[in-house]
């Protein structure tokens, strides 16, 4: 009853309404109601601010929700741990994932489901900002994310693979036939890039700035969706990590150039909360990942280059 007691805290925190809460839940508004009361008289605390509408959570409130979110992910992990004893793990992954790594995502989750067919996997496209709050809210069980330029804290890191950066361009363009280009070159192309919420072109920024070269797209997006649109339309160049030679593999009227002068890489990995014990989902992902041979796994599919 204490943890179901806690779910309705949670479920009024995120829902800011008695009556969603309650559907949340599963529950009657009244079932929901006499649930916080319960809660409350148990704490010895006031933690919901009450009126004819919601109004708030008191401070306390506030700082019980922090805790209730552990005891609840605690407490289904303590269920899943013991259940697989018997019956081979079961439940779902939540999965954050950079947009830069999705290509890649499912070579990762590829060989995780088939070792373990009881688990679903939900992945979510999130930026490495909204990955280290999902890891720290335990709204997420793992995430996939660049472990090194911008790192999240109390976490621990699992490796996977270095990102590496290409041009992608119309086929008929001439830089298209070679087979690196400098990053000079790259600069000075019609471009069509990330904007700087996304981690990957604030790296891009941070090094180009330590060339003595300023990124200046005509085009940007939060969407690698959009980015694809714009190269296909043959107008735009585009600086992609090399996981996104996947999607372009293939494409006649686009290749693929190695950026060189200098060659850069960018340390891509699985992140989970550093604490024990893990939750059993996020430690068999973190026991697959150690298994995969990475640099055959996550190197680059060049078919479209040159």
């Amino acid at each position: 009853m204490f943890v179901r007691q806690m779910s309705y805290l949670l479920a009024l925190a995120r829902e800011k309404h008695f009556t969603r809460a309650a559907e949340k839940c599963h529950v009657t508004q009244s079932t929901l109601s006499a649930g916080l009361k319960a809660l409350e008289r148990e704490l010895d605390m006031r933690l919901v601010l009450r009126g004819p509408r919601f109004i708030g959570l008191t401070p306390e409130g506030e700082r019980v929700v922090t805790w209730a979110s552990q005891i609840i992910s605690d407490y289904e992990s303590l269920k899943q741990d013991v259940a697989g004893i018997r019956d081979g793990l079961k439940g779902t992954l939540r999965l954050g994932v950079i947009p830069a790594a999705m290509p890649a995502v499912a070579r990762l989750t590829s060989p995780f489901c088939a070792k373990h067919p009881g688990i679903t996997v939900d992945v979510f496209s999130m930026t490495s900002v909204e990955i280290q709050a999902g890891i720290d809210k335990f709204e997420l069980d793992a995430g996939l994310t660049y472990l090194e330029n911008e790192p999240l804290s109390n976490v621990r890191k699992t490796p996977l693979y270095d990102e590496r950066y290409f041009l992608v361009t119309h086929i008929d363009s001439p830089l298209a036939q070679s087979d690196a280009i400098s990053w000079k070159e790259a600069v000075a192309e019609n471009l069509c890039l990330l904007n700087e919420s996304m981690q990957n072109r604030r790296i891009l920024n941070k090094l180009t700035e330590s060339l003595g070269l300023k990124l200046t797209p005509s085009v940007t997006s939060n969407s690698y969706l959009a980015i694809c649109s714009h190269v296909c339309a043959g107008e735009w160049s585009s600086i992609i990590p090399h996981t996104f030679s996947y999607i372009f593999s293939g494409c006649k009227e686009l290749a693929l150039v190695e950026l060189a002068e200098p060659r850069h890489s960018q340390a891509v990995g699985l992140v989970v909360s550093d604490r024990d014990p893990l939750s059993p989902l996020a430690h068999a992902l973190i026991r697959c990942a150690a298994h995969l041979e990475h640099d055959d796994l996550f190197a680059p599919a060049l078919e479209v280059a040159g």
